[in-house]
């Protein structure tokens, strides 16, 4: 190898690993300009001072890794045995490839889980369904929206989040059941669960909350009373409380329908549409109010 080669070798080397570094840094979700939904929805799933701390050591590792490319290549120059100079230059990148390597690996699963986020739009107005299983939330969505929701992975639930999505003229709105955070009580759920709660309260939203008062949920009437009170404690959206299954028995005192034979569905969808109407109209307000 020529002497002029060795030095273009390692330099070479040197910009490559530290340019690459410097594009996974860059090419990386920006955490201070995540809209509110997402970054803490990001924290929750990754940890975003986790996330810095890793991207801070990458941006090291690149001016690093440049540096000592540069500072061998100006020992070539100056006369010291290239062979050695090039070794030690390879010795030395590799050790800070090599302290970084747990930083790359988490980073790379971050941003794995990271692509499941944009499945909730915190844009839109959001209808979230609340109860019990089996009290007819899945066909509520069914319903109102035509098609089966679709269900994305979530790490703070096991069972997936259920979305669907309807029109009303221009405006588009989701639905989302999340199976695990509005269907037990609060002091059933772990710290996980918790944190992903107070979430929603990002969102543009309205809670229903269905009863089963023919108990064939198998949940009896009282407890999913018992449920909506303590939902009620914590959850700072509107909440609209429904009877369902209409068609096995009559329940006063609430709207009523029936999934099944979609007996009063309509009607409530009305009800919802119109309350995420006030909210919005309220949040424009307050946003007025605040400029």
């Amino acid at each position: 190898m020529t002497p002029g080669n060795d030095e273009k070798v390692v330099l070479t080397a040197g910009n490559i690993l530290s340019d690459n570094l410097a594009n996974l840094v860059r090419k990386f979700p920006s955490l201070d300009n995540l809209p509110p939904f997402y970054r803490e929805l990001a924290d929750i799933i990754v940890g975003v001072d986790a996330m810095r701390i890793s991207l801070s050591r990458l941006h090291w590792a690149s001016k690093q890794v440049r540096e000592i490319s540069r500072e061998s290549v100006g020992k070539m120059k100056r006369g010291q045995d290239r062979l050695v100079a090039r070794r030690s230059a390879f010795g030395r990148m590799s050790s800070i490839i090599r302290s970084i390597d747990k930083d790359l690996i988490f980073l790379g699963d971050a941003r794995d889980k990271l692509r499941m986020l944009p499945t909730i739009d915190p844009q839109l107005p959001t209808i979230l369904i609340a109860g019990y299983p089996n009290v007819g939330k899945s066909s509520f969505i069914t319903q109102i929206t035509g098609a089966k929701p679709e269900i994305a992975s979530y790490p703070f639930t096991t069972q997936g989040v259920f979305v669907g999505h309807f029109n009303i003229g221009e405006q588009r709105y989701q639905v989302v059941d999340t199976p695990g955070l509005l269907d037990r009580p609060l002091s059933e759920k772990n710290v996980i669960e918790r944190q992903a709660i107070a979430v929603l309260r990002y969102l543009n939203g309205v809670v229903l909350y269905i009863l089963d008062p023919s108990e064939h949920s198998g949940f009896p009437l009282a407890d999913q009373l018992s449920l909506l009170e303590d939902i009620k404690s914590w959850i700072k959206l509107p909440i609209i409380v429904v009877a369902n299954k209409a068609d096995l028995l009559d329940y006063q005192g609430v709207p009523k329908m029936s999934t099944l034979t979609g007996e009063g569905v309509q009607e409530v969808l009305d009800l919802l549409v119109t309350a995420l109407e006030a909210e919005t109209l309220e949040a424009e307000r307050q946003s007025r109010n605040s400029a």
